[in-house]
């Protein structure tokens, strides 16, 4: 199979390569080269406000939160809890049934 270049197409490499892929020119491999670097060279502005703007970021970042209501926190909380009760038991269970079974190995 050949792409209208009259090449053949490179084989997969990867997963995000599901298909023959066309080879690449050292042309089109600089010229990305080139507009990545025209990219970088126009957003090179300073991109945090320092040390002295963090709190009032911290400020604006936690007015974005959307809290939960206080029905909702009891609701989580109670999940919370119930998991924790069932993870409980069941450790508690193993921990009785892995000794019972030890001693019967040992003792018997």
């Amino acid at each position: 199979m050949t792409n209208p270049n009259g090449q053949t197409p490179a084989q997969p490499t990867g997963k995000r390569q599901l298909h023959g892929a066309t080879p690449i020119s050292s042309e089109s491999y600089e010229d990305k080269r080139a507009s990545k670097r025209a990219v970088a060279t126009a957003d090179d502005e300073p991109v945090a406000g320092g040390v002295a703007a963090f709190p009032g970021e911290v400020v604006q970042e936690m007015k974005k939160v959307i809290w939960p209501t206080s029905r909702q926190m009891v609701n989580y909380t109670l999940v919370v809890f119930g998991f924790l009760i069932i993870l409980t038991a069941f450790m508690s269970g193993t921990d009785w049934l892995g000794t019972r079974l030890v001693e019967w190995v040992l003792i018997r």
